[in-house]
């Protein structure tokens, strides 16, 4: 009989050991059932059995999370299972290089950083071009991480203006009167915006910027026929936008500013038969320079793992939908042939 392979590592600290493995071993469990390992600890040794290919994988991620707890920052069940998907596509390397890049600092003193290598290619997108498309589904920090770096542009002076808006389209649902001014009413629309910065900067200097006219929330209506200069532009559900609407947005950009276009294309709210404006510029724009499109994906959700599995599941569904239409299709086509 073969003998089992054998992987062992050092944990000195007991504080890295919890902070590792979890409250009763929650997290140690999560990496047997994920990788078909057995994990023992005995003192500061930890002990890991299995096949040698998956042993050798859970200590690999097992180290990588050390280096996530030393920089300070905490593990979750939906980190542990992004570090084995990056371990097992031989990306293990680039699990401490995602946490070592610090975006920005929230006034609370919190340290705003990538969680995946997907949101580290966005960010750096936003860099290095001056207009970036990010799509992707809900919870994958498409919103907050472009605040985040205007919020950054504009503390180094690197702009004037954040400028954020979005259009003021429901979401399924017949809202009726909203009662109130001009304001008052697109406010609803507007609220996550105003939540990421209020985030960002603390409700009191935000309130400030915003009476100095250095941040602008507003609802994209109110573009049309504005040359926006030296400003940091972020677009927010832009799925919702119509071609003309997109248009208008993207011919807004003045000298010295940058855009953010963020959507989710199978998030989309517009009356039936009206194509996505987010839809047809990927299409148009795909191939021009200083033009970037991040394309996110279930692997980014940071919000709570249960939303990973249902992203997932939605995309399934889909898959198999349009998989018996086209099924439908080819048989209709076969039947007028006859």
């Amino acid at each position: 009989m073969e003998e089992e392979y054998k992987a062992t590592l050092e944990i000195d600290s007991p504080e890295q050991f919890m902070a590792i493995f979890g409250l009763k071993d929650e997290n140690m469990q999560l990496l047997r059932e994920e990788l078909g390992v057995e994990i023992y600890a005995h003192g500061s040794e930890v002990q890991i059995t299995g096949e040698e290919e998956k042993a050798e994988l859970c200590k690999e991620v097992i180290e990588r999370l050390r280096e996530i707890v030393a920089q300070g920052d905490p593990i979750d069940r939906t980190r542990i299972r992004y570090a084995i998907e990056l371990a097992a596509e031989g990306n293990a390397d680039r699990i401490g290089e995602i946490m070592r890049d610090v975006i920005a600092i929230t006034y609370r003193g919190r340290q705003v950083k990538c969680k995946t290598l997907g949101q580290k290619q966005y960010v750096d997108s936003i860099r290095k071009n001056t207009c970036c498309f990010a799509v992707g589904p809900a919870g994958t920090g498409k919103t907050y991480l472009a605040v985040a770096m205007a919020v950054v542009a504009l503390k180094n002076k690197e702009i004037e203006k954040i400028i954020l808006t979005r259009p003021a389209v429901e979401a399924g649902e017949k809202l009726g009167f909203l009662p109130g001014d001009l304001a008052q009413k697109v406010d609803p629309y507007l609220r996550p915006l105003h939540d990421a910065l209020g985030d960002m900067m603390g409700a009191e200097a935000y309130q400030k910027l915003v009476e100095r006219g250095a941040v602008e929330v507003a609802p994209l209506a109110y573009m049309r026929g504005r040359t926006l200069n030296d400003a940091f532009i972020i677009l927010d559900e832009a799925q919702n936008t119509t071609s003309e609407q997109m248009k208008m947005f993207l011919t807004r950009m003045g000298m010295g500013s940058k855009m953010v276009i963020t959507g989710d294309v199978t998030q989309i709210d517009l009356p039936t038969g009206k194509r996505s404006g987010l839809v047809e510029a990927l299409e148009v724009l795909k191939d021009v320079d200083d033009i970037a499109i991040a394309q996110l994906t279930h692997k980014d959700v940071v919000r709570h793992e249960l939303v990973q599995a249902i992203v997932r599941a939605y995309d399934k569904y889909a898959q198999k939908n349009a998989a018996a239409q086209r099924e439908r299709e080819m048989r209709f086509r076969a039947r007028t042939r006859n």
